[in-house]
């Protein structure tokens, strides 16, 4: 007796899946970009620097975001979406860890640069990813 499966049961599972994904991903991202506006004042004291400087961590993740988002669609053209949006979310989380550990200005700079980069190349490829 042969078994037969439904295939249209392990395809939604899939995309369940999927959809959950793209859910935390965006939930982390957000958090990630907005909660840092919060908490300048402890991060300007912890950093020794004013608050207007670490008031720049947030501009400097939008310009990042910003050309990111522009350039990400030409130059990931002929690789697999799934594996750059996975990209992505890497570079998120070792953003996240660089600004966790910053000891001085310039890491955090450079853990929310790489944040921004994050955050347009996800918004990015998730349109497209979406409407897939």
């Amino acid at each position: 007796m042969e078994t037969t499966y439904d295939t249209r049961l392990v395809e939604d599972r899939a995309m369940r899946g999927a959809v959950l994904s793209m859910a935390l991903c965006v939930s982390v991202l957000i958090a990630s970009e907005f909660m840092p506006v919060s908490l300048l004042s402890p991060i300007a004291t912890d950093l020794g620097i004013t608050e207007g400087r670490a008031g720049q961590a947030i501009s400097i993740s939008g310009i990042f975001a910003v050309v990111t988002s522009l350039l990400v669609a030409g130059l990931t053209r002929r690789i697999d979406r799934r594996l750059v949006v996975t990209g992505f979310t890497v570079l998120l989380i070792a953003s996240g860890l660089a600004v966790t550990f910053a000891s001085n200005y310039a890491f955090l700079m450079a853990g929310r640069a790489l944040l921004g980069m994050a955050i347009g190349g996800f918004w990015s490829m998730s349109t497209a990813i979406v409407m897939r």
